[in-house]
């Protein structure tokens, strides 16, 4: 992509998710904008297609039902009909909307479909390294505050003789899913990032640890 060319797409982007996006705690404007830096960076080492990957990251959340709405997994699909249905609007090559479209609904966690190509994988990575490492801490926190869980439990913090229970508990988020992210991961790239996030969580117990 041209870089006066990338910017100007970038602008319209941006404007289509501040009006779309149903934001919350987890799911904001900044969480878009570290999607798609991830993205980009993975995209670079990867040598995949930016022009899937770019409108993809930027996209993936246009829409989302709320956490515990009964149809919550079908999120990415309502997001990739409307993405692609917007990218037509603006006159983006049809010839990657089948790429992207795939790239949006494979990202969702909940959905659990399979990233089939380099560039959803990459989308899907750079979705769930935004779960790990100082920022995973912050939003698991802000979201379980918000739902009014506990940090942890203080008779058992970590769970050694109880079943974890994250509707309960924050902590206990950590190892029913953060923790197992890392084993989750499509490419390289990721898979290294990956590591490093999920150590640094690792630390963050271990000093709660010794505070508690």
């Amino acid at each position: 992509m041209q870089e006066n060319f990338e910017t100007k797409l970038e602008n319209q982007f941006v404007e289509f998710i501040q009006a779309e996006m149903q934001q919350d705690l987890a799911h904001d404007m900044n969480h878009v904008f570290r999607v798609v830096k991830t993205a980009k960076t993975l995209c670079e080492r990867e040598e995949a297609s930016l022009e899937i990957v770019l409108p993809a990251a930027y996209l993936h959340d246009c829409f989302s039902f709320p956490k515990n709405h009964p149809e919550r997994a079908k999120s990415s699909q309502v997001a990739a009909d409307k993405a692609v249905e917007f990218l037509a609007s603006i006159g983006y090559p049809s010839q990657y909307f089948e790429a992207i479209h795939h790239a949006i609904v494979a990202h969702s966690f909940s959905a659990n479909i399979k990233p089939e190509t380099l560039e959803a994988q990459i989308v899907q990575d750079a979705d769930r390294l935004d779960a790990l490492g100082a920022i995973g801490i912050a939003r698991c926190i802000q979201v379980s505050s918000n739902l009014g869980v506990s940090l942890y439990d203080a008779q058992d913090p970590f769970s050694t003789g109880r079943e974890l229970n994250d509707r309960k508990y924050t902590i206990d988020h950590f190892y029913t899913k953060l923790f197992k992210l890392k084993d989750t991961m499509n490419t390289v790239s990721a898979k290294v990032e990956a590591e490093k996030r999920t150590h640094y969580m690792e630390a963050y117990l271990e000093q709660l640890g010794t505070e508690i």
